[in-house]
Order: C-alpha cells, then sequence, then structure tokens
C-alpha cells in the first residue's frame, strides 16, 4: 500500500515540520512518552512528536525510552505487567490528527510495527526512525513504501546515510555543520534535526532549510515559527 506524507520543504518556502521530542520532554511536570506528554506537544502547536518503541517480552511493541521501567525490564515482563502504552494505542490516538516520529530502539520490532502501520497509517504523514542501520533495511525489505529516517548522533553514523534506504536523515544538532542541508537534498533526502532547544537555533535551522525540528519545548518550537498553541 501507499501511505499518506506530509508535503514539507522549507528551502521551497513551505514551513518546516515541528515535532515534539518524547511529546513535551521539557513539561517535567508531565512523564515523557505518554499519551499526556502527546497531547501537549500538540496542544503547544506542533505538528506532531518523536517517541520510542521497546519490544515486551510477549512480544508486544510498547512506548519508553530506557530498557527498564520501574525497575521492570522491558524485554522480559509481557505488556500487560507494563504501565506502558502501547503503539496500537499512540496509533490509533493521533491517526487522524499528528505527524509521528516512531522510533525503534531495538531490533525485533519492524514486522509488528510495519503491521500496524498498514493496519492504522497516519494521515499526517509518519516516518520510522532508528539508530539501527538493520533495522532499516529490515523494515525496507519488508514494506519499501515505508518512510523511513536514519538517526546521527556522530559523523560516523551520519556518513552512513548514503547507504541507506533513508527518506528522511537525522542529525542531532551539533553535527549540522555548513552545507550539510544541501548536500542531503541533492541526494534526494529530508533533514529532520534533533534536539533543537535553543530559540535561536531552531530560528537559523528554518532559513537554513531543514525540512523538520525535533525539540524537547514544542511550544517554543511553535512561536518560534509564529505559530499559537
Amino acid at each position: 500500500m501507499s501511505f499518506p506524507v506530509l508535503k514539507i520543504d522549507s528551502a521551497m518556502g513551505n514551513p518546516p515540520l515541528l515535532l515534539g521530542h518524547r511529546g513535551a520532554r521539557g513539561e517535567k511536570s508531565i512523564p515523557e512518552n505518554t499519551l499526556a506528554s502527546f497531547d501537549r506537544a500538540l496542544a503547544d502547536g506542533c505538528d506532531g512528536f518523536e517517541f520510542d518503541v521497546r519490544l515486551s517480552g510477549d512480544g508486544q511493541a510498547v512506548v519508553c525510552h530506557d530498557p527498564t521501567t520501574r525497575g521492570m525490564r522491558i524485554a522480559e515482563c509481557p505488556a500487560q505487567e507494563l504501565p506502558l502504552p502501547l503503539l496500537r494505542d499512540v496509533l490509533t490516538r493521533y491517526q487522524k490528527t499528528a505527524f509521528l516520529d516512531v522510533e525503534l530502539k531495538v531490533a525485533g520490532l519492524e514486522a509488528a510495527t510495519a503491521e500496524l502501520l498498514r493496519e492504522l497509517p497516519p494521515a499526517r504523514g509518519f516516518v520510522v526512525s532508528s539508530f539501527l542501520p538493520e533495522c532499516l533495511l529490515t523494515l525496507s525489505a519488508l514494506d519499501a513504501t515505508i518512510p523511513l529516517g536514519l538517526i546521527c548522533e556522530t559523523r560516523d553514523q551520519l556518513n552512513r546515510w548514503r547507504d541507506l534506504p533513508v527518506e528522511y536523515v537525522i542529525p542531532h544538532h551539533r553535527l549540522v555543520r555548513q552545507g550539510l542541508v544541501a548536500e542531503l537534498k541533492a541526494g534526494g533526502k529530508k533533514t529532520l534535526v534533533w534536539t533543537v532547544n535553543a530559540t535561536a537555533d531552531m530560528k537559523k535551522f528554518a532559513a537554513g532549510g531543514v525540512q523538520g525540528m525535533i525539540s524537547d519545548y514544542p511550544k517554543r518550537l511553535a512561536a518560534s515559527a509564529g505559530r499559537k498553541a
């Protein structure tokens, strides 16, 4: 099947995609990677949010950044015992309202993720992202129409973008040197920068033609683009 895609190209005059990091990670009164945090990112004016997915002991896709929660190892516990949302919960709740950046933290989630996205395709677009090239290659083999993104925190990781079947390259903001955005665009890739928390950087990257930004502070990110919550 062909998935819906939110058209973004700030270099052509369209505004960049604005995403909250783990929802609204900077809002300390709300736990990150929760439905409440995702709701906050949208209420604060973002187009969507990034969130993390892991594999439970019974093979369910659950939402959590760390390998443990409340002293329980996620990979060893059934999903019903974990106080965590399921990927299905997120896709169902935000299917019509948000662009979703679904980050796979571990291998083994690829088939379940692809199946859920076929069942519940986000109408405003999405990307399945990972630091792990093997996850991206497996997903591409399962369904070449799924938009994929390579997350990069080091120069070595960034240098792999040409070798992988990705639509998005997702560098940490410290990696975005002069000319990188143009280089990626020439290679047919979209640039989605994380984690952009300073207002000056938000404006700089938007002016520099990135196709999207991820921030711990969705309200600040939206305000930098002139949006009102």
